[in-house]
């Protein structure tokens, strides 16, 4: 049995902002041998199988009111728990990591019932509903951001950042044909995208054309006018996966408050105006984004108050500003944690294996 590798649950699910930071930990840790917890027709379901075994379960997240729906879900709840530590005792696990999010609770508290150490990394500034009810049973809480402790009083908390995928780390070319000397904005609205920010950015580009600027937009797959503008300085695209290559690259970044994306803007050192997604749980993104605007690294726009003219007019300041940009350059650099994955995979040791 001492030369049995260490098994560790990873429990997981749903957007990338949940799975890019566990993948990034699991990568950390290839002496172990990890199995996976996700939940059916999810972003895992397609990432994960191709290196780690994935169980799944079913489960959601509470209603705002109690209600006989609520019932529903506590008795699916009671089933959840029951089949993760199925998992857990007859899989000879000996510790459980997650992200947080729905799939966190079943997991947290069958872990906890057999007695094993569970490591949970919350990457919002603002802390979920789950870390915060279920904080105080996890062994440890890896922050993304240090402002998070504040929200947990009755946890044992440690600051860590947020792990994202292993290209960040280390440049990137661009296979885009953009010139070398032109301005680039990157237009992002994370995973899901955003349509209204969309809207915006298509209002104001004229303008950036003309002041010289090129524009990539990551549209998201859900965006009806997506063909709406043509120019030989845009390119549109659902998604792009050389985002490191992407950002490394922008001269400026306008962007929703996603903690994945806020990080690797960060490492990248890209300055951004951010207009914080306004029907994120509890209204997290603004938190997040306050972190960026708080040391200088970005600027920050509610949505609802935010005009297709005020966008204009900031963004063409800021490209007739370089000294502006570089000063936010460095100031988002200062957020940054590049060993991130490597401490938050030496946390997971020390409490897996004592």
């Amino acid at each position: 049995m001492a030369n049995q590798p260490i098994k560790l649950l990873i429990a997981a699910s749903g957007t990338g902002g949940h799975l890019f930071p566990a993948l990034a930990l699991a990568q950390q840790l290839p002496d172990y041998k990890i199995e996976w917890l996700g939940v059916p027709n999810r972003l895992e379901t397609t990432l994960v199988p191709v290196d780690y075994p994935l169980h799944t379960i079913v489960v959601e997240g509470f209603q705002e009111r109690f209600g006989l729906g609520t019932l529903g879900i506590l008795l699916r709840l009671g089933s959840s728990i029951r089949q993760v530590r199925h998992l857990l005792s007859t899989g000879n696990f000996q510790g459980l990591f997650t992200t947080g999010g729905y799939i966190a609770s079943p997991a947290i508290i069958a872990a906890r019932s057999l007695g094993l150490p569970v490591i949970l990394h919350e990457s919002n500034a603002l802390p979920g509903k789950v870390t915060r009810w279920l904080s105080r049973w996890c062994s440890v809480v890896a922050l993304g951001f240090e402002p998070a402790e504040h929200y947990l009083p009755r946890a044992r908390t440690t600051y860590v950042g947020t792990p994202v995928r292993s290209q960040f780390y280390t440049p990137q070319k661009l296979d885009l044909p953009i010139p070398e000397n032109v301005p680039l904005i990157v237009v992002t609205g994370g995973s899901q995208g955003a349509v209204a920010v969309n809207r915006l950015v298509r209002q104001c580009a004229p303008a950036w054309f003309e002041a010289g600027a090129w524009i990539v937009h990551q549209t998201g797959e859900n965006d009806p006018e997506v063909e709406t503008l043509q120019h030989p300085q845009y390119f549109a695209m659902p998604f792009y996966d050389n985002m490191a290559g992407l950002l490394q690259r922008a001269n400026l970044a306008i962007s929703r408050a996603g903690a994945g994306t806020l990080t690797e803007l960060a490492l990248t050192q890209t300055p951004v105006i951010l207009i914080p997604y306004p029907y994120a749980a509890e209204d997290h993104q603004i938190f997040n984004a306050a972190i960026f605007a708080d040391v200088g690294a970005g600027l920050v726009f509610r949505q609802a108050e935010l005009t297709p003219q005020m966008l204009e007019s900031k963004v063409l300041g800021l490209l007739r500003s370089p000294v502006q940009l570089q000063d936010m350059a460095q100031r988002a650099g200062s957020l940054a944690v590049p060993d991130s994955a490597q401490r938050l995979a030496a946390l997971v040791r020390q409490w897996v294996e004592g």
